[in-house]
């Protein structure tokens, strides 16, 4: 192990102390649904990069330590939001926490985990809490643009491409950045930290959409397919519709693309339906808060998900889509260029290269 893995592993051990800590609440019902996905575990890919970037400043202290707090907290708290949007049963390999105290409860425990970030950028001074005012905003926006789809005349892959940014490299860019910030590193070295830690943030989610499909629940922890059932279509299916439209798809891809527009419930006039599970946003029982249009394809039963899965895995669009990852991860790391050759330079090409490389 080199000097910086064994500082790295010391620091994410004292992140830890502290997440759990926030965490955490002396009343054990409040306790058990704000620390059920933090102890279900997780990659902490973001606080290890803010850890990262202090290296290229004045090392890991105080303000290092609490920001990598708060951009994990931040993250944890969009799991339990995204998991009721799209009634995933599964995180982490555990229930998702909606699955074992309701939607209103998951939905309310991401607002405390929200509060609780808050709570400690507050601490952290006006520039920092600019960051994540921003970053939150972005992905609310992100979200908003997921859910309610391109507009008419925008390149669906250009808009995907967009919401993978704000929903994912946004806090990925930020948490980069107060590593570098907290550390007093150089102003073009905070600034390139941030312009990685986007590009590597879509590359991360790219990579996801493919692991979606070749992974089984056991490895990734969450239900194949998932995002196809909910309406979403991931970089894959876009790709598919794209060549559709340029007349270039095969057959295999268009029997994929007709199983899931098939399998949509009757339509309203604007091609969106209001899925008759979700609650009104006063609903007494426990229900989602319905927030906008959304596309179900409610007709995508376990046993055709999975074929039009499997289907999709031997398809050349996983290696198209494969490739846009890695490009993305490659961009990235352009961006470290101007960082001293080193230890550190090395560790955020091995982070970008691991995000696309990785199976789960």
């Amino acid at each position: 192990m080199s000097d910086l893995d064994a500082l790295l592993t010391r620091e994410m051990a004292a992140v830890e102390e502290i997440l759990r800590d926030a965490t955490g609440h002396v009343e054990e019902q409040i306790a058990a649904p704000t620390s059920h996905l933090a102890q279900a575990g997780g990659k902490r890919l973001r606080p290890m990069l803010t850890l990262l970037g202090s290296q290229l400043g004045t090392g890991v202290n105080e303000q290092v330590l609490q920001s990598a707090v708060a951009v994990e907290l931040t993250h944890l708290a969009t799991l339990y939001h995204d998991d009721v949007m799209d009634s995933a049963p599964l995180r982490r390999g555990a229930p998702a926490a909606h699955e074992v105290w309701g939607n209103a409860v998951a939905i309310l425990t991401g607002d405390l985990l929200f509060a609780r970030a808050s709570q400690i950028v507050a601490d952290l001074g006006p520039e920092a809490v600019k960051l994540h005012a921003t970053t939150f905003e972005r992905l609310c926006l992100g979200q908003l643009h997921e859910t309610m789809g391109a507009a008419e005349g925008v390149d669906a892959v250009e808009h995907y491409i967009d919401v993978l940014a704000d929903k994912t490299g946004s806090l990925i860019a930020a948490s980069a950045r107060y590593g570098a910030m907290f550390s007093d590193a150089d102003p073009s070295a905070v600034a390139a930290m941030e312009r990685f830690g986007e590009k590597v943030g879509i590359a991360f989610q790219l990579a996801d959409d493919v692991i979606d499909l070749e992974s089984d629940s056991a490895v990734t922890g969450k239900t194949p397919g998932t995002d196809l059932r909910e309406g979403v279509d991931t970089m894959p299916i876009l790709l598919l519709r794209a060549a559709a439209t340029a007349g270039t798809l095969d057959e295999a891809g268009h029997s994929i693309l007709a199983r899931l527009d098939e399998s949509a419930l009757s339509q309203s006039p604007d091609g969106f339906t209001e899925p008759a599970d979700v609650a009104p946003a006063n609903a007494s029982d426990g229900g989602a808060l319905y927030a906008g249009p959304v596309k179900r394809r409610e007709g995508l039963h376990d046993a055709e998900l999975a074929d039009v899965v499997e289907a999709l895995r031997v398809h050349p669009v996983l290696d198209e889509a494969r490739a846009m990852a890695k490009s993305w991860a490659s961009d990235a790391v352009a961006e470290l260029e101007i960082l001293p050759e080193g230890d550190v330079r090395d560790a955020l090409n091995d982070f970008a290269q691991s995000l696309v490389d990785r199976l789960a």
